[in-house]
């Protein structure tokens, strides 16, 4: 009886959060998801409980911001650049490193597509080819498959003066439907696309070339081809990819914190992971599961510092 009372007493000196499940992001890209429930499955074999968070990527800041997120496996320079360097400033968020991988967000079209606008892939040549991607109701302009992810799309095409509207999907997968259903009929497509992703290895394409990406064409109108506006470039062409953690997390967990600065993939394991899922139709959690098997040495290396 002593002992289970001295456990309880104990137990509530502990601080609340403490005692709560690790939260992880989970997102709607297979990535990312595949890379949650691995290092899920890994803090659960260590001996710590988790739960996932389902977010959208413009809703998981205030979940970080508010307490109610601790980890982020996939932070996208291209996509999530601005909200990440607004979280370190206001120091709630920690970054944990980069992938040694590299990536690259941005407008994409499938090869055949050449075909029917030879100056692709430079952007001016969207000018005089808009009207091959117009669609019923586009009034004869472009349209452009954008993802549910923050991009400044509308801002790009009015600042470069293309003539396209901006179709919103809600979805990875609707990107991928509408991409395999233009490529059966070989239909002109432009629509937004990333890489490392399993995409490229079944349909080869090529990014649209914009103007360079500068950080100035984000902030100063007067620089780059347009003086008028911001936005007249392209995204980063070798953008990062980061692990964040809340700052909570750094300071009641540093063994995993440990881990999470040494946890690294590459583009080809990651693309072999996400196409195991979007092409062999496994679920990311049992890809995950078959990568914590083939990778067990490796993974325990890496938390070493929670094993002891």
């Amino acid at each position: 009886m002593y002992r289970i009372l001295c456990f309880l007493i104990l137990l509530l000196a502990m601080p609340l959060r403490a005692m709560q499940p690790i939260q992880i992001l989970y997102n709607d890209w297979t990535s990312q998801q595949v890379l949650s429930h691995i290092v899920a499955n890994i803090f659960t074999e260590l001996g710590y409980q988790t739960e996932f968070i389902e977010a959208k990527t413009d809703g998981q800041w205030f979940l970080l911001k508010a307490g109610m997120a601790d980890v982020q496996m996939e932070v996208w320079e291209g996509t999530m650049a601005d909200k990440y360097a607004q979280l370190i400033r206001s120091q709630v968020i920690v970054d944990l490193g980069d992938y040694t991988l590299k990536t690259r967000e941005d407008w994409w079209y499938p090869l055949y597509v050449k075909q029917h606008c030879s100056g692709l892939p430079h952007w001016e040549a969207l000018i005089q080819c808009a009207d091959i991607f117009s669609r019923p109701g586009s009034q004869g302009k472009g349209v452009y498959i954008a993802g549910p992810w923050e991009k400044p799309d509308r801002a790009r095409i009015r600042a470069l003066q293309l003539p396209f509207v901006v179709e919103q999907v809600d979805s990875g997968e609707a990107l991928w439907k509408k991409l395999a259903i233009a490529h059966k009929i070989k239909q002109p497509i432009l629509m937004f696309n990333w890489t490392p992703n399993w995409v490229g290895a079944v349909y080869p394409g090529e990014f649209v070339e914009f103007p360079d990406f500068d950080p100035r064409c984000e902030t100063e109108p007067g620089w780059g081809v347009n003086p008028r506006f911001l936005f007249d470039c392209g995204n980063p062409k070798s953008g990062w990819l980061k692990k964040i953690v809340s700052t909570v997390f750094f300071e009641q967990h540093p063994c995993l914190v440990k881990g999470l600065r040494q946890f690294d993939m590459d583009s080809i394991m990651l693309e072999q992971l996400a196409a195991m899922v979007n092409l062999e139709n496994f679920t990311p959690a049992l890809v995950a599961k078959h990568w914590l098997e083939t990778n067990r040495i490796q993974w325990r290396r890496w938390f070493a510092k929670c094993i002891e």
